[in-house]
């Protein structure tokens, strides 16, 4: 398999899911989906895993059980590998373009505990939050699942990683609206540079929090 990016017609597809969520719709456009959407995440699958491990393809359908919403189909294609210490690698597109993380975007309890007890600590909190303000400064977004309105109890409200200290979740990434290069083999550059620049925001991570 060789990957060649997604084709436009992804695009296409997706703005006419988010018109139509229906059975017809998807059942009309199956194709579409397995050979624009679903092939091209395979092929770059196999391009990335050995330096980032095997990717997950998300299934298609909404899990609409518990939701007021039953519109039985994800408006986007999305994608993830969890590398051998712990980080998540994640690709999504839609018709309003390509999203690219990494990170640990959802902590568990006793991440979440670890992240904060390192965050807080002189030895290890400034590193971490040195490396957030060199990826803003390249336009990365710093995003969490989410966080809470005030520090954690037990910490205190002026610390200077406060705003670090209120994410239950950590991950950098990019938002890439529709452009050619998608369209291109040069789509897997693209996504291997996001996740390479958060390279050591991850170890950190990988080190002070882990699976």
């Amino acid at each position: 398999m060789t990957f060649r990016g997604w084709p436009a017609s992804v695009l296409d597809f997706y703005e006419g899911l988010e018109a139509d969520n229906s059975r017809d719709y998807w059942l009309a456009h199956k194709q579409t989906y397995d050979d624009d959407v679903k092939a091209p995440f395979l092929e770059f699958g196999a391009l990335v895993a050995k330096e980032f491990g095997s990717m997950r393809l998300f299934r298609p359908n909404r899990d609409i059980r518990f939701s007021k919403d039953k519109s039985p189909y994800k408006t986007q294609a999305a994608a993830a590998t969890e590398g051998p210490k712990g980080t998540t690698y994640y690709v999504s597109i839609s018709s309003e373009g390509m999203y690219v993380g990494s990170g640990y975007y959802h902590y568990a309890s006793d991440q979440l505990e670890r992240y904060r007890t390192a965050v807080a600590a002189n030895r290890t909190g400034p590193r971490l939050a040195a490396e957030v303000a060199a990826l803003r400064k390249k336009k990365y977004e710093v995003i969490a699942h989410d966080s809470l309105k005030r520090v954690p109890r037990g910490y205190d409200a002026e610390h200077p990683r406060a705003e670090l200290l209120k994410q239950k979740g950590f991950a950098t990434g990019r938002q890439f609206a529709p452009a050619k290069w998608m369209h291109t083999a040069a789509a897997a550059d693209r996504i291997r540079e996001v996740w390479r620049a958060a390279a050591t925001v991850n170890r950190w991570l990988d080190t002070h929090v882990g699976p």
